[in-house]
């Protein structure tokens, strides 16, 4: 199983916008596709709940479908806010790539940093196992917020994987237990191409 973990330490970040887009896009590419929800909101889990029967089956791993969900091809864990110590160390022997989404705000560039540089310092990181990747949620590129937040991670030698901007269109979907990767190409195709560099990286040697 190839797994991605979605991480950042402050709440409202965007952590299960991503997690749910990023499931329900492999999905889309005929994976088997499960999401460890370990928010205590657990918005993924309602999401889950609201997908409807049509669309490419996601599993939750947990409430009586762990079996299913741990022969999946990817799982995709939407973590807590405040993940850090120990637990983040365990969730990164699990994972082969972690995802930071940044909400476009000094105050959570400045927390994501001092997050990523802590990453990049464990030793899964530190030796390769783990590529950890960032995406601006809610930002757009050229903006202050992005400008500041590229000249944060030139000093971590990070990525900014893609820049995903505001838009009603994930609140809607999120509605209906989709992703964007459901609807109609007439209807997110602005939007999905915003992902193309994410999905790549993602994707990247996995086969």
């Amino acid at each position: 199983m190839k797994a991605i973990l979605i991480a950042n330490p402050k709440g409202g970040s965007g952590k299960t916008t991503l997690s749910t887009n990023i499931a329900g896009y492999l999905a889309s590419r005929g994976q088997h596709v499960a999401v460890l929800d370990l928010d205590r909101q657990k918005s993924a889990t309602l999401w889950l709940a609201q997908r409807p029967g049509e669309l490419p089956v996601i599993w939750p791993l947990q409430n009586g479908e762990g079996k299913r969900a741990e022969a999946a091809d990817w799982l995709v864990i939407d973590s807590p806010a405040g993940l850090h110590g120990k637990n983040l160390e365990h969730a990164l022997k699990l994972v082969h790539r972690v995802v930071v989404p940044i909400a476009p705000s000094l105050y959570d560039i400045q927390a994501s940093y001092d997050f990523l540089q802590a990453l990049g310092e464990m030793k899964a990181a530190r030796k390769g196992r783990v590529q950890i990747g960032v995406v601006g949620m809610r930002m757009a590129p050229r903006t202050r917020a992005a400008v500041t937040l590229e000249q944060f991670l030139r000093q971590l030698d990070m990525p900014v994987l893609a820049y995903l901007r505001e838009a009603q269109l994930y609140v809607n979907a999120a509605f209906e237990g989709k992703s964007i990767f459901d609807l109609p190409s007439y209807q997110a195709e602005h939007d999905v191409a915003q992902w193309a560099t994410l999905l790549g990286w993602l994707e990247a040697g996995t086969d």
